[in-house]
């Protein structure tokens, strides 16, 4: 069983920064895909960024240059740094994981709500 627990959400205006942070079981970077998906009112979730256990990163096309996801092995925690916040930016935002063996895309199985996830944290981004 994997436990994830997100923190670092709140309120910025726009262009401004936040950094999200996830803390996860023992070792859950091992085996698993990590990740960050968003969810607006009204819309649905979306993949915002992912990394695998090698370490590679995908990124939604809304998000890249912006956020940067990465993993401190050491303390099994996720972290998302959002830089240039906008508006369309505010979401609750959810830290995910899946085993590998589902892949680490975004558009994977974890997108319809496989895997394991967070509780959420919410970011919101006035003009």
């Amino acid at each position: 069983q994997v436990q994830l627990v997100e923190s670092g959400g709140g309120s910025v205006q726009s262009g401004g920064s936040l950094r999200l942070s996830c803390a996860a079981s023992a070792y859950t970077y091992v085996m698993y895909c990590m990740g960050w998906f968003r969810q607006a009112p009204g819309k649905e979730r979306e993949g915002v960024a992912a990394i695998d256990p090698d370490g590679r990163t995908t990124y939604a096309d809304s998000v890249k240059g912006r956020f940067t996801i990465s993993q401190e092995n050491a303390k099994n925690t996720l972290n998302l740094q959002m830089n240039s916040l906008k508006p369309d930016d505010t979401a609750m935002y959810y830290c995910a994981a899946i085993s590998r063996k589902n892949g680490c895309n975004l558009d994977g199985p974890w997108a319809r709500g496989f895997g394991y996830w967070g509780q959420g944290t919410q970011v919101t981004v006035s003009s």
